[in-house]
């Protein structure tokens, strides 16, 4: 990775230099954004007379007050918002070549100027930007681990714009997929995030896997010379200074592994200060939607990203595993010190619940197109009988790693991947 200096950041490919964050920080208001009522599902742009659109209400939308009075019962608007937000994640999966035989493999199949039309979401108004990679650093004989991972895009269309009420700034990240993802995953302790030099925060830890994921590079790969980090803060810093006289909104959604992905990029922009466009201005918003995400940090990770405005929106199926880890037993819920300590996971932000398990499926209750059809269908419940297997198969998983912690001097995500590591990957659930 570039070496970052103690009072300023040189960003990769774009020229912009920004101060570090000690130096410009001050207490602001977060104020979040969202786009709007243009439907994914479709390649028209729909447009409403703006006073029954998100326009005028983007920011309390995007989660300018913790999303109060929309979550029970679920705004309507609101819905349409993750479901379109959904659909850009699902684009990843979609285009994300899988043919061993083909020259794109584990990359996108599609060049960035088709690659949403390509996909059914042309009418979406947002261009694409950039291409994201992700290079593990593993200690594994995997040949050429720079994959994929997702993309930068911003809405240019005038309809659009207007419908959404500003200048949106879209990253959208996919799961696990590649082996090389599987064994960084795997990577379960706590470390220090480190990701602002002038102002190290030890106290702020998050999972090393996806850190890993997040700031390795590989030079001797053309998708793998900057990190996934590098990649994502230049071209996030370019997009800012081009529309840096307009309203701008960065909003950032991922599904498992990519919502981890999504919550560390939201928290390091913030931390650096990347979303203060213009000096002394209000700080572009940043919001993470979250689709089936793990934890990605502790506690300290947590009261961090509350500090600095990060607007988290979780939406979780309550019988997905993935979303009880890493921390199943030491996490938020812990209560007294232990919830307290750098040792404990936390998950970040407002949950939004809903509930779905099929025991002729039990891989459902993670896809995200599971997700994406329970918002659009909520009456889609669990029955009663999978809901009970599925508490005796989270009861006896907990059991395992109560069984395994006197064994291993290690964190519990280390114990259940140890013990329930086959399962999840059986079902593909990260």
């Amino acid at each position: 990775m570039a070496s970052m200096q103690a009072h300023s950041l040189l960003l990769p490919m774009t020229g912009v230099s920004i101060m570090s964050s000690s130096l410009r920080k001050s207490s602001f208001k977060s104020e979040l954004k969202l786009n709007a009522n243009t439907r994914t599902t479709t390649t028209t742009t729909t447009v409403r007379p703006r006073d029954s659109t998100l326009a005028g209400v983007w920011r309390k939308i995007q989660g300018a007050d913790d999303w109060a009075d929309l979550i029970n019962p679920l705004s309507p608007l609101l819905r349409e918002e993750l479901i379109r937000y959904g659909e850009l994640v699902a684009a990843c999966y979609k285009a994300f070549d899988l043919d061993p035989r083909s020259r794109r493999y584990l990359n996108c199949k599609y060049g960035k100027a088709q690659m949403l039309d390509e996909v059914g979401l042309g009418g979406t108004g947002y261009q694409v930007t950039k291409y994201i990679y992700a290079t593990p650093d593993v200690c594994a004989p995997i040949r050429d681990r720079s994959r994929w991972v997702g993309y930068v895009a911003v809405a240019v269309d005038g309809d659009a714009r207007r419908c959404l009420g500003r200048r949106d700034v879209v990253v959208a990240f996919r799961g696990t997929v590649t082996t090389a993802e599987w064994a960084a995953n795997m990577m379960s302790a706590l470390r220090a995030a480190d990701l602002d030099p002038a102002e190290p925060r030890p106290e702020v830890r998050a999972e090393s896997g996806f850190l890993n994921l997040y700031t390795s590079n590989d030079g001797a790969n053309r998708f793998g010379r900057w990190s996934c980090r590098e990649q994502l803060l230049g071209e996030i810093a370019r997009l800012l200074h081009v529309y840096r006289d307009e309203e701008i909104s960065i909003t950032l959604a991922g599904h498992s592994m990519g919502s981890a992905l999504a919550l560390l990029l939201g928290y390091d922009l913030a931390e650096l200060g990347l979303n203060r466009v213009r000096p002394g201005g209000e700080p572009a918003p940043i919001t993470v939607y979250s689709f089936g995400g793990p934890r990605a940090g502790n506690t300290g990770f947590k009261r961090r990203c509350d500090e600095l405005g990060v607007k988290v929106l979780r939406v979780v199926n309550v019988r997905d595993p993935v979303t009880k880890l890493p921390g199943l037993l030491l996490n938020e819920s812990s209560g007294g010190r232990r919830a307290a300590g750098v040792a404990c996971y936390a998950h970040v932000g407002v949950e939004l619940g809903l509930d779905f398990f099929d025991l002729r499926n039990p891989a459902a209750v993670h896809d995200l197109r599971t997700y994406i059809t329970l918002l659009k269908c909520p009456k889609h419940a669990a029955k009663e009988e999978d809901v009970k297997l599925f508490d005796e198969m989270m009861e006896k998983a907990r059991k395992m790693v109560q069984q395994q912690r006197r064994k291993v001097v290690g964190w519990p995500w280390q114990d259940m991947a140890r013990q329930v590591g086959n399962l999840v990957q059986t079902l593909s659930l990260i």
